[in-house]
């Protein structure tokens, strides 16, 4: 039997460790990725949400993370980011869609999610239950994502 992919289809996955480095792994993967594909018209933009969504695993959980990039077939690039932790933040619940508040001047953070919510094209967010302990079980925690380009 053989299996039959769409053309420029791709899917790349990468665990990440509880790390604050893991943010720069992050980083340099979605380079590298988007690169070799040719796809630098949305590079900075990928690069840079991946990046919050990833450091954002690393400051609100205790476990690891895994970053998905997949080319879709009308070329969309989604993005998504699993951890161990079951909540949904804003801007990833319910459609329509909770609003990240701006975060007030001179704030240390609160940004990260404002920028997907204002950059990417379409995203979403599901729970998939557990208790947020930070085991590596990918039938617990969550998974958010994003989608850009087409």
């Amino acid at each position: 039997m053989r299996t039959v992919s769409p053309p420029d289809t791709w899917t790349y996955a990468l665990r990440l460790p509880h790390d604050p480095r893991a943010a720069r792994v992050a980083r340099m993967t979605v380079r590298s990725v988007l690169a070799s594909h040719g796809r630098a018209e949305i590079l900075d933009a990928v690069e840079l949400m991946t990046s919050e969504m990833v450091t954002n695993t690393y400051r609100h959980t205790n476990g690891p993370a895994s970053l998905r990039l997949t080319a879709l077939a009308d070329g969309r690039l989604r993005v998504g980011v699993w951890d161990s932790h079951a909540r949904v933040p804003a801007p990833f619940g319910r459609p329509p869609h909770d609003h990240v508040p701006l975060a007030p001047p001179g704030a240390v953070g609160g940004r990260g999610l404002r920028l997907v919510q204002e950059y990417a094209d379409c995203w979403g967010g599901v729970s998939l239950g557990g208790d947020g302990g930070g085991a590596f079980d990918r039938r617990a925690g969550k998974l958010l994502w994003f989608e850009l380009g087409g």
